[in-house]
């Protein structure tokens, strides 16, 4: 059984290796800030398409709806960002606002209006319901569900935190221990997440992401030691590997959700839910591959024997080339 998991997580790792890249959480970012009754500041960010190419989706306001100022636009850290002021007789609450071009992408948008009493309307766009009411008032539950989804989404589509949680379930053996790892992964993340999304704790991203990438290469090594009769640290303490490099995937977290942002009148609230999703996507993954792994056992294929190591050496390989791919972006920074 515990040949044919191994199986199924390298052939897993061989088809991510083609993915674009890693940690790709990158929707569009519309922002609303009200001013006064009629005026609000625009921020508006869609992912870039290499240096000075970006995604082909536009916000839309109403008719009516006039510039107060040019939009100033420029390209950073894989994104188009704009600013510009706006102003519509009688104001956006009850007008619809609607994102041209996004039925035909693949991403989607959330969108936040902060209204001038402090409160916060938040909201996901998708391809197939692109345009939204602005509202006079938006509950808790709203803010909640917008940011389980995201929390879902982050883990699901960052492929090098689930390709780091899944070398760990190679190397640990026995249901208990791997719920010790898997809850000590969880604590961590859970720390830095909080610490660097309310600004107790800065970390540049670049040099997290980096050291995210060489936490998988170290686990993928582990797995060989492991096989090779010479168990590692991750083996003997897979908790204690779980926890210290689950506090940098935590800022790694962090750095995905600060792209999007927190409604500051419900930041506790947005980031508990953000979390929970996190933990949610984590625990579908694995569980999909554990009824993968049952539904294959009962198969009885026959697999062959220099399989074994590929789960070790293709996660492995993948995580070196992002640490490469990642080292050079740090150094041009």
């Amino acid at each position: 059984m515990r040949h044919l998991v191994r199986s199924i997580i390298g052939l897993f790792a061989l088809m991510v290796a083609t993915a674009a890249g890693a940690d790709e959480f990158r929707p569009g970012y519309l922002e609303l800030r009200q001013r006064d009754a009629e005026t609000y500041d625009v921020f508006w960010k869609v992912p870039a398409q290499g240096d000075n190419l970006r995604l082909g989706i536009y916000v839309v306001f109403p008719a009516d709806a006039v510039n107060l100022s040019e939009p100033r636009g420029a390209f950073h850290a894989g994104a188009y960002s704009e600013r510009w002021r706006l102003k519509r007789p009688g104001g956006l609450v009850g007008q619809t606002v609607r994102i041209e071009g996004l039925p035909a992408s693949v991403t989607d948008v959330l969108a936040r209006v902060e209204r001038s009493d402090g409160t916060t309307q938040v909201l996901r766009l998708l391809p197939s319901n692109p345009a939204f009411v602005v509202e006079a008032s938006a509950g808790a539950w709203e803010v909640a569900r917008t940011y389980l989804v995201l929390g879902v989404e982050h883990i699901l589509l960052g492929i090098d935190h689930l390709l780091f949680v899944l070398a760990l379930l190679l190397v640990v053996k026995g249901a208990g221990r791997v719920v010790a790892t898997v809850t000590a992964f969880t604590i961590a993340h859970s720390i830095t997440l909080a610490a660097a999304t309310l600004g107790l704790v800065r970390v540049p991203g670049p040099p997290v992401e980096a050291m995210i990438a060489l936490s998988i290469v170290f686990v993928a090594a582990e797995i060989v030691h492991g096989a090779r009769g010479r168990p590692g640290l991750t083996a003997r303490r897979p908790w204690v590997v779980a926890f210290t490099f689950g506090l940098l995937h935590g800022f790694g977290f962090a750095g995905a959700l600060s792209e999007v942002g927190l409604p500051q009148n419900a930041i506790p609230l947005a980031l508990f839910f953000f979390n929970v999703g996190v933990e949610l996507g984590q625990l579908l993954f694995i569980g999909a591959f554990a009824v993968a792994a049952l539904v294959i056992a009962r198969a009885h294929i026959l697999w062959p024997r220099w399989l074994e190591m590929a789960p070790a050496y293709a996660i492995g390989s993948i995580a070196m080339f992002w640490v490469l791919q990642r080292a050079v972006v740090l150094g041009g920074s």
